[in-house]
């Protein structure tokens, strides 16, 4: 074979080599252009969820914070009330239906019981049974 001939043959696998090295690289690139694509997709539905999920606990921490106050009231509000049933049995020392209905209120009497049992007015019987109802856990 002539040297013309070989250099021809060696031009043309080089030639040969190269085509089915773009073809690779074509192949190559498609596929992390497919990757990519496919990840993005998965990087928009986790950004959602994350856009979602800081909604959820936003709305979870302003309830918590509401609660929070709430109870800071209640707690506010009912601090008084020992001392103000300790004024109304002062305020009628030979008079024993405070503690008489306290009593009854720790083995389940109800309201009506004790306005008809102990001759208090509805509202004592109320703050009467409030104060001294059964804690539930």
């Amino acid at each position: 074979m002539s040297e013309f001939a070989m250099l021809a043959a060696a031009l043309a696998f080089v030639a040969l080599l190269c085509v089915a090295l773009g073809i690779v690289c074509h192949g190559l690139s498609r596929n992390q252009q497919r990757l990519l694509a496919e990840q993005a997709k998965r990087d928009a539905v986790r950004d959602a969820r994350i856009k979602e999920l800081n909604k959820r606990l936003d709305a979870y921490l302003t309830g918590s914070i509401r609660m929070g106050e709430e109870l800071h009231e209640l707690r506010r509000v009912v601090a008084p009330l020992p001392d103000k049933v300790s004024q109304i049995e002062q305020r009628d020392p030979n008079s024993l239906s405070f503690t008489q209905a306290a009593r009854l209120v720790g083995m389940g009497a109800s309201v009506d019981d004790l306005t008809q049992s102990c001759g208090l007015s509805t509202a004592e019987a109320e703050l009467i049974s409030r104060l001294h109802r059964p804690k539930t856990q």
